[in-house]
């Protein structure tokens, strides 16, 4: 991805308990119950598990005295003393922020300038005739100012000195469906997020969200600047016992399916690295049916199509309250190596009919999905020539080719 990461997000993210409060009725969320919820996540080697904290974290109307996003310290005290904890246990901190800058700092001076941040504001009408650049109590910059990338410069190493190594940027447009009045685009806040980290020089994890534009222009500045791509609306329930429905798993399932297939139809990214990996919303496949609101066979489902896709697997599950079912779905070491090739090779939807037309009317939801790397000599129907009409790979094939010493293929028939 374009800030260097071969693997999707893995670990635990706050919203659907937050969402949800009924399901877990001791949970409240503060630093105690975030730690015990990540303290039971159990990371695999070599592969970063994030500990992710949602909207709520941060103070929600003005920053530091340079305009920087704050911790809400009756949620958390002290937000490097968290990351410390969890880096001492093997994991990653996450955090929430949207983009632009509190209106209430306008009068702020960014870190090391004279400039006022309330100059940097973007004041013109979208293309629809509106002022939206205020919302949430912020307002979106005018990114061709001077001063705007210090100040995203700024926040990213607050950030780090606090030891933060994943940031969720929501309420990216074009995306995030307009239920108020959004600013039209802030595709340049990715960009200027990327820029600040790379200039920092340390990891740190970009996943924007939600419902993101995946057309072009937006689509090139998306993957050449984020890690991870939010395909959907969240999929998790709201006030309800229990998290998600199906009828809304499959919802994601779908959009998945047509983000892949738009891969291979658009000729523009044919023969492309996709770079992007798709967050499908969190996974709530961990908890029994009584709280995950999913069947014994529907967990399985999610979490064949999620590990399949190569999209994040973070869980939104109750983390003291996982099953053995849910132990194996989250841990099981043969499942985890899928994941791991689907990280390089996503699976593809594929039917006998229509084969050498990726997204062709038989590729619908009942199909085979089919992952691997391209084979270069096979012409027929076979599996590995199903996957060499179309190889989709998310790295640069120089790259990730090293890592086989021929084409492996794998199929998921759901």
């Amino acid at each position: 991805s374009s800030n260097g990461f071969t693997y999707a997000a893995r670990g635990w993210n706050s919203w659907g308990l937050q969402a949800n409060p009924a399901i877990a009725n001791q949970f409240q969320f503060n630093d105690y119950h975030i730690r015990q919820q990540c303290g039971l996540i159990r990371p695999l080697s070599g592969v970063p598990y994030y500990c992710s904290l949602d909207s709520g974290w941060s103070v929600g109307g003005n920053g530091d005295d340079h305009g920087r996003i704050i911790p809400d310290t009756n949620v958390i005290p002290n937000i490097a003393n968290l990351a410390s904890f969890l880096h001492d246990k093997g994991l990653l901190l996450g955090i929430y922020v949207l983009p632009g800058a509190f209106k209430a700092d306008a009068n702020k001076l960014v870190y090391g300038t004279n400039i006022t941040i309330g100059s940097l504001f973007n004041t013109t009408k979208d293309p629809s005739g509106q002022t939206c650049n205020y919302y949430n109590a912020r307002v979106n910059f005018d990114y061709s100012k001077n001063g705007v990338q210090q100040w995203h410069d700024s926040v990213v190493s607050l950030l780090l000195s606090w030891g933060v190594d994943m940031i969720k940027l929501d309420y990216v447009t074009p995306g995030s469906p307009q239920g108020g009045c959004l600013p039209y685009d802030t595709s340049q806040s990715v960009a200027a997020y990327h820029a600040a980290i790379y200039k920092l020089g340390r990891p740190m994890r970009l996943d924007i969200s939600w419902k993101i534009d995946r057309d072009l222009p937006f689509w090139q500045t998306w993957r050449n600047n984020a890690d991870t791509l939010r395909l959907d609306q969240d999929i998790n329930n709201s006030n309800s016992k229990t998290f998600v429905d199906w009828a809304t798993v499959q919802r994601a399932i779908e959009q998945y399916r047509i983000f892949i297939n738009q891969q291979a139809e658009d000729a523009s990214r044919q023969g492309q690295p996709i770079m992007i990996r798709p967050d499908m919303d969190n996974t709530y496949y961990g908890n029994p049916t009584s709280l995950s609101g999913l069947s014994l066979v529907e967990r399985y489902s999610m979490a064949i199509h999620w590990i399949g896709a190569g999209a994040n697997l973070i869980a939104g599950s109750d983390m003291t309250n996982i099953d053995a079912l849910g132990t194996e779905l989250l841990y099981n070491d043969e499942a985890m190596g899928v994941a791991s090739f689907t990280a390089q090779w996503p699976m593809q939807p594929r039917n006998p009919e229509g084969w050498g037309t990726p997204g062709a009317g038989a590729s619908m939801q009942l199909q085979a999905w089919i992952a691997g790397p391209a084979s270069s000599s096979s012409s027929s129907p076979s599996s590995s020539s199903l996957s060499s009409s179309f190889s989709s790979s998310w790295s640069s094939p120089s790259s990730s080719s090293s890592s086989f010493d021929a084409p492996i293929t794998t199929a998921i028939v759901v």
